[in-house]
């Protein structure tokens, strides 16, 4: 899994989802806007992060380990039972 960049800002949090209330989008293969990353947080529970391109990856975060999105790469979450999570978003500090 990648870092997040040394120079990013967090500007925004989500609310908390669970596998009730997953936004539909997050749920097929969706990127972020160029310079934009995100930061999976997982609060309980187990969650399928898929990266698919360059190459196809697949991980499974916990509260473990968190799942990073990169700028404009395309993935897709799915929960694995019972989930809570929630993403902070970033962006670089001169943005």
């Amino acid at each position: 899994m990648k870092a997040l960049l040394s120079n990013l800002v967090k500007y925004k949090s989500t609310p908390a989802f669970d596998q009730h209330i997953v936004p539909a989008g997050l749920l097929k293969a969706h990127q972020t806007k160029a310079g934009t990353w995100a930061k999976i947080v997982i609060v309980s529970g187990k969650l399928s992060y898929r990266i698919l391109e360059p190459e196809c990856e697949e991980w499974v975060l916990s509260s473990e380990n968190h799942g990073v999105v990169e700028s404009t790469i395309l993935h897709e979450v799915a929960p694995l039972g019972e989930v809570q999570f929630y993403l902070d978003f970033y962006r670089t500090a001169d943005a």
